[in-house]
């Protein structure tokens, strides 16, 4: 019986180890792994360029963070630096963003699938918050200032909101893995190409179909640059 208990134990602790390592970009094996961009081979990630091609620029963007970027209809601007731009943050689990917002802007409700974000004001005043997941729901918030810190769950709804309507505000944000992938609530539900059918959002929402007919005519514009 003591057997079959510790049996039990040991596979549940491997279960939980096994999640765990699956729950994030998984570690490097080497010092690092550059994206080989003339790989054809399709795998998890980028295939690693030889190392004795690697150069200093493969860990080098000259990215302009300190410049303010216009911001767009929603007022906000998220300047992504994951391994898209720089090829040897592959295998390494983490990226950067800069993010403007206008006075009274907002980076909308969305999601990052693969990453927790941890985010400081570096100008201004914002209020964030996030909701937990089914079936609680519960929202978090808090009014953040200049050198404040914030955290957002992995794949939790959260958002930022600049209340000042005179003031633009500026944050820098650090994420859990080298492609985070952002899904914007309002864009996916009612931007979706093809578009959901409107008797799914009319009864998910419970509103009449003419309702959505007029959100899915909308532009819903992208600020993730």
């Amino acid at each position: 019986m003591a057997s079959s208990f510790s049996f039990l134990a040991l596979a549940a602790l491997l279960a939980l180890a096994s999640w765990q390592a699956m729950a994030s970009d998984p570690s490097p094996l080497q010092d690092f792994c550059v994206v080989d961009e003339n790989s054809p081979v399709l795998v998890n990630g980028f295939v690693c360029k030889n190392p004795m091609d690697v150069k200093v620029d493969d860990f080098f963007k000259a990215a302009e963070l300190d410049k303010p970027r216009m911001t767009n209809k929603v007022g906000s601007n998220v300047t992504l630096i994951n391994v898209m731009q720089i090829a040897g943050l592959n295998t390494l689990g983490i990226s950067l963003a800069r993010i403007d917002y206008a006075p009274s802007g907002q980076n909308p409700p969305h999601t990052h699938p693969r990453a927790t974000e941890i985010l400081t004001v570096l100008e201004g005043t914002l209020y964030v918050g996030f909701v937990t997941s089914n079936p609680e729901n519960k929202f978090l918030s808090k009014m953040l200032n200049k050198g404040d810190v914030f955290v957002f769950p992995v794949g939790l709804i959260h958002f930022q909101f600049n209340p000042n309507p005179h003031k633009p505000a500026v944050a820098i944000a650090a994420l859990s893995s080298q492609n985070p992938g952002a899904i914007t609530i309002a864009n996916a539900v009612f931007g979706s190409k093809p578009p959901i059918s409107d008797d799914v959002l009319a009864k998910a929402f419970q509103v009449e179909k003419n309702t959505i007919d007029w959100l899915q005519a909308q532009f819903w514009e992208n600020n993730h640059y």
